[in-house]
């Protein structure tokens, strides 16, 4: 199987990631095994600046792909513009950040604090990323696509040479949304152990990275509804397609009351509050539990920065 992502790029990511968002742990809880009917490795990617695997590909994008003082213009629902403006901001570029209007209001904070300038666009992600694009052109400024840059999938790859260091898993599952964790974690486990079963998981509510991809072609949806926003995708990128369907061997979509309870679990056994694109490994099993009896899964817990609302109602 022939694969476009350069794994000499993920080997050599490491040095250049800052060390606070690698070795990460793996979480497990025999309490949370017996409630899954597998067992689970749960790699907690929420201990660290901006609470999400993010900074992994930004680091590495930042460090690697922008001239001297270059600025930049991108959108996020939140953690990729954390990240994002870290990583920048930290090596001298201004950083701009559109989201919607509706986007978690502390996953504004949190990208106003980490030095970006946000300005709100549109009522969904990807309308905001249409205005992003938009903004920089006319500005002749370079825009960044979370799911675009083979840097920040190389990036997000690290986490999958981890795994494979500690633990030999049946299945790995992973989040969905734009791209980059998947095409970075499942061109590394297509590499070294491809026998490992990847499953990717979307948001029932926001299922264009499932139709896309099954159907090999970009297929936009009017709507992204689920309380998932950092899968909320509705709009895929079309030429990152190909690879992505060929790092994973299906796609599951989940419910919003899977996701749910995928976080009131990870909270009740691991201890960890969850934000629930971070759970979304966890609502796979929970979606298909059959395929997943008695074998050893693995899942990123990719974020923690949860909806202010969905506080009141991760415990009822």
């Amino acid at each position: 199987m022939t694969l476009s992502l350069d794994l000499d790029g993920v080997l050599a990511a490491s040095p250049q990631i800052d060390p606070v968002f690698l070795h990460t742990p793996l979480r497990r809880a025999a309490a949370l095994d017996d409630a899954l009917g597998c067992r689970l490795l749960g790699k907690d990617e929420t201990d660290n600046p901006i609470g999400s695997f993010k900074g992994r590909g930004t680091e590495w994008f930042v460090a690697t792909a922008l001239n001297s003082g270059e600025a930049i213009v991108s959108a996020s629902a939140g953690n990729f513009g954390q990240g994002l403006a870290r990583a920048a901001t930290r090596r001298g570029h201004a950083c701009t950040v559109f989201a919607a209007q509706t986007a978690n209001p502390a996953k504004l904070e949190a990208m106003r604090a980490l030095g970006a300038e946000v300005r709100l666009a549109g009522v969904d992600f990807d309308a905001a990323k249409s205005a992003a694009r938009q903004y920089a052109e006319e500005h002749r400024l370079r825009f960044v696509e979370d799911g675009a840059e083979p840097a920040i999938a190389q990036g997000a790859a690290t986490i999958a040479l981890e795994l494979l260091a500690e633990a030999a898993p049946e299945v790995v599952l992973v989040p969905l949304g734009n791209g980059a964790l998947l095409e970075g974690i499942g061109s590394v486990l297509r590499a070294r152990a491809p026998s490992v079963e990847i499953v990717a998981v979307v948001a029932a509510g926001a299922p264009s990275m499932k139709l896309s991809l099954e159907a090999g072609r970009a297929i936009e949806t009017a709507h992204a509804d689920t309380i998932a926003d950092g899968i909320a995708v509705r709009v895929p990128i079309a030429s990152r397609l190909p690879q992505l369907r060929r790092c994973c061997d299906r796609i599951v979509a989940v419910s919003e009351a899977q996701l749910l309870d995928a976080m009131r679990l990870i909270q009740r056994h691991l201890g960890m509050v969850v934000e629930p694109a971070g759970a979304a490994g966890v609502a796979g099993i929970l979606a298909e539990p059959a395929r997943h009896a008695g074998r050893l899964v693995a899942t990123v817990l990719c974020g923690k920065n949860i909806h202010p609302s969905l506080r009141d109602r991760l415990i009822p």
